[in-house]
C-alpha cells in the first residue's frame, strides 16, 4: 500500500524535485519504507511505499516500463495479479520485481484503459504515457482506496490525500459552501467535491485522462454495479455459492509478505471472514477487537466467542472517553468535513493492530451486499404503514412531540417521528430522513442566509445515484445508491484514512469484484426476508458460525457520543462550538445552537448531531483559522 503525488504545469515552467518531495512528505504515513520522485520537464510523479508485497527494492516508484515510455505512481493491491503476469510473459514482457505494481504497468502498455477490465482489487493509480502524451488516473470499484485532484486550467494536481495538494503555492484555501451543506445532511462529503473549492476526489469506478496537447481533461465511468441479472437458486445452492466466493476472496487478500490478521467485532460480517481465514491457515489467526467501558456499545464478548471458536490469538483494546483529545488531529487527518463517531474507535483499532501486524482483513460490505442495516428493515414498513389514513399518521405525530416535550428525549420517540414525516415523502427523500442528520428544511431554519446564498437541496445528491438504479426492486435501488454513496464516502473513507495513519493496511474481501458481482444476483427477498435482515447470507452460515453470533441484535461501531456530551465533553462543546468566535456559531444561529445542545444532553439523547457540529469546527480550525 502507499501514497501517490503528482504535479503538471501548462506555464513552460519545470516541475522540481522539491516540489513533489514537498508533497511525498505531506503523506509519508501511507509509505514509510520508500519513496521516490520523477520529473520530465513540466510533469512530475511522486510515491511513498509501503511494502507488502516484494519488499525489495526492485518495487521501487515511481516504476517506468521497459521502453521508458510509461510510468506510473501507483497505491493498491491487485489479488490475482499473478495470473495476469503468467499471461503477459507468455506475450514477451520481461519483469524485474515480484510486485503488482509492474503487472499493472504492463497490462496498461497491452491493453490501454481497457486494462481495468482485468483488475480485482483496491487501487488509486496515475500513469505518464510519454508516446500518447496523456495522464491517465484512476480509482478502484468501490472506492476503497482515494485519488484527489486539482485543475485550474493551468496546473494539475493530483495526489491520494488533499494535504499534499494544499502544499502548493498554486492552490488556494476556500471553502466550497455547497460541501459544508452536503456534509450537514449526510456527515460525510458527496463525490466530487472534498470541502475545498476546486480540489475534487475522482468518484470510485472511473477514470480520468489529461491530453497534454490540448489541456483537456475527460472523466468516465468504466464499470457499474448490474442487479439485473438475478440467479433463481434454491436456498441450499445460494448458501453454497456464498461460501465458495467469500472463501476465494478471502483467501485471496491473505497473500501478504508481512503479518498479517483481522479485525473481529463479533458480528456476522466480521466472523465469516475469521472463519474463513481460520480455515485456510495451518497458524492461529491473530484477531483484534475493540471495546467500551459503556455496556450499550462493547461488543467484546461476541468477538472472544468467535475467537475462542476458531482458536484464534486475540487482542483487546478499550476506548475511553479522554482518547477525545486525539480528535481535533484525527479530524486534522480526515482533510474533508467528516463526522461518522466511528472514526475515532476505528483509529483506535488500526492504532492497536499495527502493534502486532502491518495487513488485516476487516468484514466492511457485509450490510450492503446483504441488506444489513437497520434502515432498510424500515423502509420496509413504512411501505406498510404507508397504508394508515393520513390524519392518522397526523394525530399519532402530534402526541408524540407532546410526550417528547415532556421526558426531553430525542433518540428513541425522535427516530419515530422521523419516520412518521418520512411516510408523506417519495422514495429517495424518505430515505435520506432514515440516514441523514439535518434535513434542507432544517438547514434553511437553522443556517445564517448569507450562507444559504446559491446552495442546491443536498438531497439531489442521492437522486442523481439512486435515478441509475430506476429499473431495480426497491431493495436493490436501495442497496445500489448504498453501494455508491455512504459505502465509497463514508464508510471506505473512514478506514482508509484511520489505517493509512497508522500505515496499516487494510484489505475487505467482501468488496472482492467477483463476490460483489454475485452477490447482485442474488433476489432481494433472499436478502429481507419476514423481517430477517441477512437472511441467506445466515443461512449459509448455520453450522460455521453459532446462533448466539448470525442472530445477536445489530450494534454498528459507534461511540457513546450522548453519555460523553453528558459528562466529560459538555463543556468542551460549548467552549469549542457554541462560542461567538467559532465557525458553526456564524453559519448557524445562536438559539438553534443552544436549543440543540440542550436536546442532545438530555437524557436519551444521542448527540450525533453536536458530534458532527464539533467535527465541522475542529476542522475549519485545522485548516483555515490562523
Amino acid at each position: 500500500m502507499c501514497g501517490i503525488t503528482g504535479k503538471i504545469k501548462f506555464d513552460n515552467s519545470i516541475v522540481s524535485e522539491e516540489e513533489i518531495l514537498r508533497m511525498n512528505e505531506k503523506i509519508k504515513h501511507r509509505g514509510p519504507d520508500d519513496g521516490g520522485v520523477l520529473c520530465d520537464k513540466n510533469i512530475g510523479l511522486g510515491s511513498r511505499r509501503l511494502s507488502i508485497l516484494d519488499l525489495s527494492p526492485a518495487g521501487h516508484m515511481p516504476m517506468v516500463s521497459e521502453d521508458g515510455q510509461a510510468v506510473i505512481a501507483y497505491n493498491g493491491e491487485i489479488y490475482d495479479f499473478k495470473k495476469d503476469k503468467e499471461e503477459l510473459e507468455k506475450d514477451g514482457f520481461k519483469f524485474k520485481s515480484k510486485s503488482d505494481t509492474e503487472v499493472v504497468l504492463y497490462l496498461y502498455k497491452k491493453f490501454g484503459i481497457d486494462c481495468l477490465s482485468k483488475l480485482n482489487g483496491m487501487f488509486g493509480f496515475v500513469i505518464y504515457d510519454k508516446e500518447k502524451r496523456i495522464i491517465f488516473g484512476t480509482r478502484d470499484r468501490f472506492g476503497e482506496k482515494p485519488l484527489k485532484y486539482y485543475w485550474d486550467g493551468e496546473t494539475f494536481i493530483f495526489a491520494s490525500e488533499l494535504k499534499a495538494i494544499l502544499e502548493n503555492r498554486e492552490v488556494k484555501k476556500e471553502i466550497d459552501k455547497q460541501a459544508v451543506y452536503d456534509y450537514l445532511t449526510y456527515q460525510y462529503v458527496p463525490e466530487p467535491r472534498t470541502g475545498f473549492k476546486n480540489i475534487f476526489k475522482l468518484p470510485p469506478a472511473h477514470y480520468f485522462v489529461l491530453d497534454l496537447s490540448n489541456r483537456t481533461l475527460k472523466i468516465e465511468r468504466y464499470w457499474n454495479l448490474d442487479y439485473s441479472a438475478k440467479l433463481y437458486l434454491n436456498e441450499s445452492e445460494w448458501g453454497e455459492k456464498i461460501i465458495e466466493s467469500a472463501e476465494e476472496a478471502v483467501r485471496a487478500r491473505m497473500v501478504s509478505d508481512v503479518p498479517l490478521g483481522a479485525f473481529l467485532s463479533g458480528g456476522v460480517d466480521s466472523s465469516l471472514v475469521v472463519a474463513m481465514m481460520a480455515k485456510n491457515s495451518e497458524k492461529p489467526i491473530k484477531t483484534f477487537s475493540i471495546g467500551f467501558d459503556e455496556a450499550k456499545f462493547d461488543e467484546r464478548e461476541y468477538a472472544r466467542s468467535v475467537a475462542r471458536l476458531f482458536k484464534t490469538d486475540h487482542h483487546e483494546f478499550i476506548v475511553k472517553s479522554d482518547m477525545i483529545a486525539d480528535l481535533p488531529g484525527l479530524v486534522e487527518s480526515y482533510e474533508e468535513p467528516y463526522g461518522d463517531p466511528s472514526m475515532l474507535p476505528t483509529y483506535y483499532l488500526a492504532k492497536f493492530t499495527k502493534q502486532f501486524v502491518t495487513v488485516a482483513l476487516n468484514g466492511d460490505a457485509g450490510d450492503e451486499n446483504f441488506a444489513g442495516y437497520g434502515r432498510y428493515k424500515v423502509y420496509q414498513k413504512s411501505l406498510i404503514f404507508n397504508k394508515i389514513p393520513r390524519w392518522l399518521r397526523r394525530f399519532g405525530r402530534a402526541v408524540l412531540k407532546f410526550i417528547k416535550k415532556r421526558v426531553y428525549s430525542n433518540s428513541f420517540i425522535m427516530n419515530v417521528i422521523k419516520f412518521i414525516d418520512s411516510l408523506d415523502a417519495d422514495e429517495i427523500e424518505k430515505y435520506i430522513r432514515y440516514i441523514g442528520y439535518f434535513t434542507d428544511k432544517e438547514k434553511r431554519e437553522m443556517l445564517e442566509p448569507d450562507f444559504l446564498n446559491n446552495l442546491s437541496n443536498s438531497s439531489l445528491f442521492l437522486k442523481s445515484v439512486s435515478d441509475k438504479a430506476k429499473k431495480y426492486n426497491w431493495l436493490d435501488r436501495i442497496l445500489y445508491t448504498d453501494f455508491n454513496s455512504y459505502l465509497p464516502d463514508d464508510l471506505m473513507t473512514k478506514v482508509d484514512i484511520a489505517t493509512m495513519k497508522v500505515s496499516l493496511e487494510s484489505r475487505a474481501p467482501l468488496l472482492d469484484r467477483n463476490f460483489v458481482e454475485l452477490m447482485a444476483k442474488i433476489p432481494p427477498e433472499l436478502k429481507l426476508k419476514s423481517g430477517e435482515s441477512k437472511y441467506i447470507l445466515k443461512k449459509a452460515l448455520r453450522g460455521i458460525l453459532p446462533d448466539e453470533i448470525l442472530y445477536r441484535k445489530k450494534m454498528g461501531f459507534g461511540v457513546p457520543a450522548g453519555e460523553w456530551f453528558r459528562g466529560e465533553l459538555k463543556n468542551y462543546y460549548r467552549k469549542t462550538v457554541i462560542e461567538d468566535s467559532s465557525f458553526v456559531s456564524q453559519i448557524i444561529k445562536k438559539e438553534y445552537l443552544e436549543k440543540l445542545f440542550a436536546e442532545n444532553i438530555a437524557v436519551g439523547g444521542e448527540g450525533r448531531k453536536l458530534w458532527l457540529l464539533l467535527c465541522l469546527e475542529l476542522w475549519y480550525r485545522a485548516y483555515f483559522k490562523s
